[in-house]
């Protein structure tokens, strides 16, 4: 039997895995590593070669369990999101990579041509244009380190970085490219010279990659790349999505009214859609895994990394137990809110832990309100989970208005799907009937149907979807709890925010934090 070759780098893992053409998962090794170094505050850095290296341990894991590189039909790569990486011409990292979740932000701002400060100002765009500027990894490495500027030969993603050491060439996916780049999203290329983006990141388009579409091949496998991951030499690497988007793609989301729910490091909403849609005005929707396509979303910045969170904090009593008696640590904190009632006796958690660009605001923060003598570590993490599963229902009625489309099907991915209460919970808050992805490697899986697509083992990526994706167990709504759930939602959580935003301020003014631009 032939197989499909997924290596998906996450935060905090980086997964070889591998896929049958009909969508089962046969085999998978994961590898650990710490999310980022700090070596100044806010910053999050990562060694490149930490996330290559892993994937070379994780693809000979696969042919460690007995599995043949031969019957490799083919391989893609999806990884993170807006983790940048500069490198020299021969592909050498110059410094360590960026990651999404990096807070520096650049103060020496390029400066925009007149004609492009007058839009911006009749639009009122200027406080986004200026944060979008502050964000940008490339202006604060102009800023910081303009000698490394300058020898950086190509500035990469992430994604872009692992499918050179895999094929010897500069080349990435058009799908792949989320982050602070003068791409043009509405027609999925690098921007015209002419476009606003190309002076709020201005990056000389040599220092750029080629683009291909999600489903056609970069390239092959090198002999570098098959000494280091043992792969045969000459196996395609087949262009590739985003994690996001490749988990929207391997949940089986791609009609009207179908979303998909990622319950990650981020939390996310995600629709797909042929028409180019922002949710936010002048903040474009994704590009989809389905060439040509968009995802529109919303997202909860640091959503499941709440969950870590109270895990390291709150949590070690059930994590050692777990660890003492071989379960699974959601195991036991399942059974931890089995006895707390939904709505946790009036606890409210708004999950804006990290400033965003619009929803949240940069000056938000996150909030727990409700607290009284009842209120104990069970009552906070099932709060936690409400309030993610509240900004998801707000996430969804954004994207309805928009899309002008209702959505009645939903299936939840990434680690928080695994759990039985979160999915309930979720089920309850949107009032809707939410399944689990048939395997909890979705965006793995999405990489897989793309090669699926590339290499012609399915004629398209409607038989593909057809063949390789299906809903795995279904959770219903529950009546009583849906009820307290809406009045919570519509008469205390929409509220948070507008109550509580000028305190925001206030806390940004006295103390620095967030820092603006």
């Amino acid at each position: 039997m032939k197989h499909l070759l997924s290596i998906d780098n996450g935060t905090q893992s980086l997964r070889a895995l591998l896929f049958t053409p009909d969508g089962q998962l046969l085999a998978s090794h994961r590898v650990s590593f710490s999310p980022y170094e700090s070596p100044e505050p806010g910053w999050a850095e990562k060694d490149p070669l930490v996330y290559w290296n892993a994937a070379g341990t994780a693809c000979q894991a696969l042919w460690d369990q007995g599995f043949s590189p031969e019957d490799v039909l083919g391989v893609a790569v999806t990884t993170q999101r807006g983790t940048v990486v500069n490198v020299d011409h021969k592909g050498h990292p110059l410094r360590p990579a960026m990651l999404w979740l990096d807070q520096r932000q650049a103060t020496q701002l390029p400066t925009l041509p007149w004609l492009y400060r007058a839009g911006v100002g009749l639009l009122g765009l200027q406080d986004t244009i200026k944060y979008v500027q502050g964000q940008a990894e490339a202006n604060w490495l102009r800023e910081h380190q303009p000698e490394l500027w300058e020898r950086t030969h190509k500035y990469l993603l992430l994604s872009g970085y692992l499918n050179f050491k895999l094929t010897g060439q500069f080349v990435d996916s058009a799908a792949a490219q989320v982050g602070y780049l003068p791409f043009d999203y509405r027609q999925q290329r690098w921007a015209h010279p002419l476009d606003l983006k190309r002076h709020i990141a201005p990056i000389l388009q040599s220092k750029l990659p080629d683009l291909k579409p999600a489903g056609q091949v970069l390239g092959h496998i090198t002999p570098s790349a098959s000494t280091h991951t043992g792969l045969k030499v000459g196996t395609p690497v087949v262009s590739c999505a985003a994690d996001k988007a490749c988990e929207a793609l391997g949940s089986g989301i791609f009609k009207p009214g179908q979303a998909a729910i990622s319950y990650g490091t981020t939390a996310s909403i995600t629709t797909t859609s042929r028409k180019y849609c922002e949710i936010e005005p002048f903040i474009p929707p994704y590009p989809s895994a389905l060439p040509g396509q968009y995802n529109p979303e919303v997202q909860t910045f640091r959503g499941f990394w709440m969950v870590s969170w109270f895990k390291e904090e709150f949590g070690l009593q059930e994590v050692m137990h777990a660890e003492q008696h071989g379960l699974p640590a959601e195991v036991l904190f399942d059974r931890l809110i089995e006895e707390v009632p939904p709505g946790s006796y009036g606890l409210m958690l708004q999950p804006y832990w990290t400033p965003g660009l619009r929803r949240p605001a940069p000056d938000a923060k996150g909030a727990i309100i409700g607290f009284g003598d009842v209120h104990k570590r069970p009552h906070l993490y099932r709060a936690i989970l409400e309030g993610l599963a509240y900004s998801m229902r707000e996430g969804k009625e954004r994207l309805e208005r928009k899309t002008h489309q209702k959505i009645r099907e939903i299936r939840i991915a990434g680690g928080g799907a695994q759990s039985d209460q979160i999915m309930q919970i979720t089920a309850n808050v949107l009032n809707l009937q939410v399944s689990r992805t048939h395997t909890p490697e979705a965006s793995g899986l999405g990489a897989a149907i793309t090669v699926a697509v590339g290499l012609g083992v399915h004629r398209d990526f409607a038989t593909a979807l057809k063949q390789m994706t299906r809903p795995g167990r279904i959770f219903q709504p529950q009546t009583a709890a849906t009820s307290t759930y809406d009045a919570l939602y519509c008469r205390v959580y929409r509220h948070m925010y507008p109550q509580l935003s000028q305190l925001y301020r206030e806390i940004q003014n006295i103390t620095g934090y967030p820092r603006s631009c």
